[in-house]
């Protein structure tokens, strides 16, 4: 497809301002504290915008519509285990970690267990973070991808160097701020799409519901008992809760948002503030899902995309005037650039390089590393991507992807947060043991063997972690 005048303009603007932001507020690193914690002088409301661009991500802008659309709006339970998450984190979590003024949030666990547990913690970010943005990358790369007619390969070619330079150069300074713009440009793309939905729907807002209830696409809550339906209220808020937890709270790409502000409390403000911020995005993208599927049932003549993932790229594609197709473009392509690099590359150098590899150098020999890791975790995350293709729903495999091996490390963090058991060997062998028990329960049920829904898995593997390791620490020399 080749772009109109408008559009390319539109394109080539917001990814220009975005490195203008990166360049005004990201140069000039002196040290690794800079580098990944801006030096504590982020506002808290730019860290709350950053934080919901990278919650929101492509999965949000692609994957949230295309489930609405051929499913309901179900998915909004999640948001009620998702609120009370956050509450809990700015509690639980963020005060520990100004306490030991964390870098890496691992660092806590080096503080509260011992090395072996923060390397554990670490490691389990890398592989949980990487395989989760990995799809997140796919959803993006798609998006474009269909918008633009290339091809997978080459839409992550260009993307991943793209992120790669803009990370590399601005550290956390330039992620935080061009996040707070890329949830502007969030906002102002859902809504726009939404009222040229709602313009082009005969009947207005009254045929619309009629027609999306009477399809169950309207359904929110469903209150059954069944522990193989992964989308009733319990399964649901009991997953996004402990999914919550472990993603804001334990995973080190949104909680370095939180730490880039000066004061524990600021950064519990922040937190907060995500809550009012982070759910008009969703509804409104669900709202668009919602829409979407009453315009094609209005307009049979109409082709619809050969895959329901594909359906806001290929409506973009298809039936947007320009305009407002280089505005939806730009936020995909926005979301693509936001990537996990810069949380990976700090993990990597201060829970792994500085104390294992190199403990005495100089903070220019630890920036040049963690610029080299930003570079190494791009090429890993766009070969993950590749793999994500026969992925169907890429919104609950993301999060099917976290609920095996985000309980191992959340267990952990509560073991240290709630009680004052200590162990250390021991709670890697818990998270190794919960991991593989979570893995094996998701093969048995895909195979039928058990009946339990995928949403349930996170909380099992919390429980066992945290009950392996604290029976461990009773029994440590």
């Amino acid at each position: 497809m080749v772009l109109s005048g408008i559009d390319l303009t539109i394109v080539l603007s917001a990814v220009f301002l975005l490195f203008v932001i990166s360049y005004i507020f990201g140069r000039r690193e002196k040290n690794t504290n800079d580098f990944f914690l801006g030096e504590r002088k982020i506002p808290s409301i730019v860290a709350c915008l950053s934080f919901v661009a990278t919650e929101v991500s492509a999965l949000t802008i692609v994957g949230v519509p295309a489930t609405a659309y051929s499913e309901n709006w179900e998915y909004l339970q999640f948001f009620i285990g998702s609120a009370a998450a956050r509450i809990m984190v700015a509690f639980l979590f963020i005060p520990v970690f100004y306490k030991y003024n964390c870098t890496s949030i691992y660092e806590f666990l080096r503080h509260r267990f011992g090395p072996q547990t923060q390397y554990a913690g670490s490691i389990f970010f890398f592989v949980t973070r990487l395989t989760a943005s990995g799809v997140r990358l796919y959803a993006a790369c798609m998006g474009i991808g269909i918008i633009l007619g290339w091809s997978l390969g080459q839409s992550l070619l260009i993307f991943t160097i793209v992120s790669i330079i803009f990370i590399a150069f601005g550290g956390i300074k330039a992620v935080v701020w061009a996040g707070a713009y890329q949830t502007i440009i969030f906002f102002s793309a859902g809504i726009a799409l939404l009222i040229y939905l709602y313009l082009h729907i005969e009947g207005g807002l009254s045929s619309a519901w009629q027609i999306a209830d009477n399809a169950g696409r309207l359904s929110i809550f469903k209150f059954d008992f069944n522990l193989n339906d992964p989308t009733t209220f319990w399964a649901g808020t009991a997953n996004a809760f402990f999914i919550g937890l472990a993603v804001f709270g334990t995973d080190q790409e949104l909680m370095q948002r939180l730490l880039t502000v000066k004061t524990r409390k600021k950064s519990q403000n922040a937190i907060f503030l995500t809550i009012a911020t982070a759910f008009p995005i969703l509804c409104i993208y669900l709202a668009i899902g919602t829409l979407l599927y009453v315009f094609f049932q209005q307009n049979p003549q109409a082709i619809q995309p050969a895959k329901t993932k594909e359906v806001i790229s290929y409506f973009t594609a298809n039936f947007l005037p320009a305009g407002l197709k280089g505005l939806i473009l730009s936020a995909i392509i926005l979301a693509s650039i936001d990537s996990p690099l810069s949380s990976l590359s700090s993990s990597f150098v201060m829970d792994i390089y500085r104390p294992l590899i190199r403990k005495n150098a100089t903070e220019k020999h630890y920036l040049f590393i963690s610029r080299t890791g930003v570079i190494g975790f791009g090429l890993i995350l766009a070969i993950i991507a590749i793999t994500c293709q026969p992925v169907e729903n890429i919104l609950w495999f993301a999060f099917e992807i976290i609920s095996l091996t985000g309980g191992a490390t959340l267990g952990i963090f509560l073991l240290g947060v709630l009680t004052k058991r200590k162990a250390n060997i021991g709670n890697v062998v818990a998270m190794i043991i919960s991991t593989l028990s979570m893995i094996a329960l998701l093969l048995l049920s895909h195979k039928g063997v058990i009946n339990l829904a995928w949403s349930w898995l996170i909380v099992l593997g919390t429980a066992m972690t945290f009950a392996l390791s604290y029976l461990f620490s009773i029994y440590r020399k």
